[in-house]
């Protein structure tokens, strides 16, 4: 095994624990038993491999994606790009990036979600790209609105999109959220606040990017995602390491 090959080891000073009682869900979740280690089968390893093929030409413009009848979803619409990266700041092109995320109200088109907002008829809220040769992704969206969920008793989520990054193989699947510079409630979110380290908070932030804006348009925000190394980002299914 070579260097860069080497597992990361979880660092526990970035890396929140598995039981923070802060966020009442990992109570439920934290582990009780000692973990198990699995062998990947072949399959689950090698493939399959996402090609540009089986992406439709909408799939990164949630403006439009599901938009109908000419419509548009409510909100300020906003530009999502950045790099990703391995831990030496190489770029990985061919990466599947998905995203998902509420509406501009704070409502998720999912029937679980019981928040008193509106659904927009003309916003699923869901996309993909995949990296370009430099390792670049960019999607077109509207900025998700902040919504209550049931925590303490005023828990409020700051505005998120959802984030998941596939590798070559249907096993190698990490799965975050970024945030949005300047947003108030960021230090009041009980999931966020369960990193210990505000460096790796940091990281999961997006930065307002005025140099990839349309004016008079729509605004843009910039968040790298580095897979490994000590800039990695914090991924929510991988606190072992990424």
């Amino acid at each position: 095994m070579t260097a860069e090959s080497e597992f990361v080891a979880r660092d526990p000073a970035a890396h929140p624990p598995a039981l923070t009682p802060i966020y009442k869900t990992s109570v439920f979740r934290a582990p009780h038993r000692p973990l198990l280690s699995l062998q990947n089968s072949l399959s689950e390893v090698t493939g399959p491999v996402f090609g540009q093929h089986e992406l439709g030409p909408l799939d990164a413009d949630l403006v439009r994606n599901y938009a109908r009848d000419g419509g548009a979803p409510v909100g300020e619409r906003i530009i999502v790009h950045g790099r990703v990266l391995d831990g030496g700041a190489r770029p990985l092109p061919g990466v599947l990036v998905e995203f998902w995320q509420a509406n501009a109200a704070g409502r998720y088109r999912h029937r679980n979600d019981n928040f008193d907002a509106p659904i927009d008829p003309n916003f699923g809220g869901c996309g993909r790209c995949l990296t370009d040769a430099e390792g670049r992704y960019a999607f077109r969206t509207v900025k998700p609105g902040p919504y209550p969920y049931r925590n303490r008793i005023n828990d409020w989520r700051p505005a998120h999109i959802h984030f998941s990054v596939f590798g070559s193989g249907f096993a190698q699947r990490l799965i975050t959220q970024m945030y949005f510079e300047g947003d108030p409630l960021l230090r009041h979110d009980s999931i966020l606040q369960t990193v210990p380290d505000p460096a790796a908070r940091e990281r999961l932030v997006a930065l307002l990017d005025l140099h990839a804006s349309v004016p008079l348009h729509t605004l843009a925000y910039r968040w790298d995602i580095v897979l490994r190394g000590s800039r990695s980002t914090l991924f929510e299914n991988r606190l072992q390491g990424n």
